[in-house]
C-alpha cells in the first residue's frame, strides 16, 4: 500500500511527514526538554504558556459537579441549550451593554472558539474567495481557508498603528473579493485593545466592500484601563459581524472548551448548519456550569484584577533589564521587542533570542517575527501563591539580568 499516495495536497500530499520541517511550538518544546537534560536542578520558568494558570470559579464547579448526576443531562446538546443562549445573552448586556442581541436565532454555543474558527469558512468560503487576515495572530481560521482553495490576505500588525490594522493599506482587488476580515481584540500576542474609533472604521470598511468581519473576542473581559468593547456596541456592528466569545480566558474554563457565535440571524444560521455535521454539541453539564456565572461581572474582574497585578510586574522587571515593555490594553500577555544579541552573540531574529533565552537562562518565551521581531510573555506563569509569584518574578529578573541581553 502507497501511503504517501493517499494524504491530501493541503496538509503536503506525498510530502506529508518526510520533511524537516518544525512548528515553531515544537521547537520551544525540544529546546525546554535540552534544558531540562541539561540543567536538571534548574526550573523552567515558562512565560510561553498561553492558558490560565488558575481553577475555574468555585460556582461555576460545584454547578458542573451537580449537573453532571443529573441524567436530564446525559443526551447531546446538539447547537446548544437555551439555559446557554440566554446566559450568554445576559454576559453580553451586562459587560458590553449590548441588549438586543436575541438568544434564540442570534447566538449558537461552539466547543471552544478554535472550533467555530475552523468551521466558519465552511460556511462562507469557495475556492478563489479571499479572506483578510490580521498578523501576527491566531492561524486557525487562515489555515482552513487555504484549505478550502481560498486565499490569505495578511495584513501586519504594527506598533506605529498600535497593532491595529491598517485598513487604508488593504488593496482595492483584496477587498472587493474578500468575504471575511479576521481580527482579534483584545489581541494576541500583542496586546492591543480595541477602540472605537477603530471599530467604526472596520465596520465602515466592511459595509463599503460587503464583508462579515469574524472578531474573536476570546480576551474581551481582559481590559486594562479602558472600556470593554464589543462590535455589537457600536453602530452597525451586529449587520456586518460574527463575534466569538470564549469561557476559556475569562472564567478559566480553557479545558472546558465552551464558547459562542453571536451575530446577525442568517450568518449565526449558517454556522449552526455547519456544526450541526460536525458536532453534536458540548456537554450540557459545561453548558449548565457556565450559566452559574458567565454573566457575573465580579467573577470576570476578579480574574482580570489577577493578571493585571501580574502583568504590572512583569512590565517593571523586563524594563529593569532592558526591554521596551508597557502595559497592555488587554489579554494576559506583553509583547515586547525582541532583543539583538546577547554579549558577543547576536540575534537574527525573535526565534533565535527565545531559543537562547531557553537554553542559557531556561526562560521560555514564545517568539513572533511575522512582522518585526517579538517575543511574548505570558502573566500565566505558574506559581503557588502571591508570595511565589514574586519569587518566579525575581527569578526572570535575576536570569535575565546575567544573559547581558542588547537591544537596537
Amino acid at each position: 500500500m502507497d501511503q504517501q499516495a493517499l494524504f491530501a495536497a493541503r496538509i503536503g500530499g506525498t510530502s506529508f511527514g518526510t520533511t524537516d520541517a518544525i512548528y515553531k511550538f515544537e521547537k520551544i518544546k525540544r529546546a525546554k526538554a535540552a534544558a531540562r537534560a541539561a540543567r536538571p536542578d534548574v526550573a523552567i520558568l515558562d512565560f510561553g504558556v498561553g492558558e490560565p494558570d488558575r481553577m475555574a470559579p468555585v460556582v461555576i464547579r460545584e454547578t458542573l459537579k451537580r449537573a453532571v448526576d443529573d441524567p436530564a443531562n446525559r443526551g447531546y446538546a446538539d447547537n446548544g441549550i437555551p439555559e446557554f443562549k440566554e446566559a450568554a445573552a445576559q454576559y453580553m448586556a451586562n459587560f458590553f451593554d449590548v441588549t438586543d442581541l436575541d438568544p434564540v436565532h442570534e447566538i449558537n454555543h461552539c466547543i471552544g472558539a478554535k472550533p467555530a474558527l475552523a468551521m466558519l469558512p465552511l460556511a462562507f468560503i469557495d475556492p478563489g474567495d479571499v479572506v483578510i487576515t490580521t498578523v501576527p495572530g491566531y492561524p486557525v481560521l487562515a489555515t482552513h481557508v487555504k484549505y478550502l482553495g481560498g486565499e490569505v490576505f495578511p495584513i501586519p500588525l504594527e506598533q506605529p498603528n498600535g497593532f491595529l490594522p491598517d485598513l487604508t493599506a488593504i488593496p482595492a482587488e483584496a477587498a472587493r473579493r474578500a468575504k471575511l476580515f479576521y481580527v482579534n481584540y483584545p489581541n494576541n500576542p500583542t496586546g492591543a485593545a480595541p477602540t472605537p474609533a477603530f471599530y467604526d472604521a472596520l465596520i465602515a470598511f466592511a459595509k463599503t466592500h460587503n464583508i462579515l468581519i469574524v472578531q474573536d473576542a476570546a480576551y474581551a473581559t481582559l481590559i486594562y484601563g479602558q472600556q470593554r468593547l464589543s462590535l455589537f456596541s457600536r453602530p452597525g456592528g451586529k449587520d456586518v459581524a460574527l463575534e466569538i466569545h470564549s469561557m476559556s480566558k475569562s472564567y478559566n474554563m480553557t479545558g472546558w472548551r465552551l464558547g459562542f457565535v453571536a451575530g446577525a440571524a442568517p450568518m449565526v444560521k449558517a454556522f449552526a448548519t455547519i456544526k450541526d455535521n460536525v458536532d453534536s454539541g458540548q456537554f450540557k453539564a459545561i453548558q449548565l456550569a457556565a450559566c452559574a456565572g458567565i454573566a457575573d461581572v465580579g467573577l470576570a474582574e476578579t480574574i482580570r484584577a489577577h493578571y493585571q497585578r501580574r502583568l504590572e510586574r512583569m512590565v517593571e522587571v523586563l524594563r529593569a533589564v532592558g526591554f521596551d515593555a508597557h502595559m497592555p490594553g488587554g489579554t494576559f500577555f506583553l509583547y515586547v521587542r525582541a532583543p539583538t544579541g546577547a554579549g558577543d552573540k547576536a540575534f537574527a531574529n525573535a526565534e533565535e533570542a527565545s531559543q537562547f533565552l531557553i537554553k542559557e537562562a531556561s526562560v521560555s518565551t514564545v517568539p513572533w517575527d511575522e512582522a518585526g521581531a517579538y517575543l511574548r510573555f505570558s502573566a500565566t506563569f505558574e506559581s503557588e501563591s502571591e508570595a511565589d509569584e514574586a519569587r518566579v518574578l525575581q527569578a526572570l529578573q535575576d536570569r535575565l539580568q546575567q544573559c547581558c541581553l542588547q537591544f537596537a
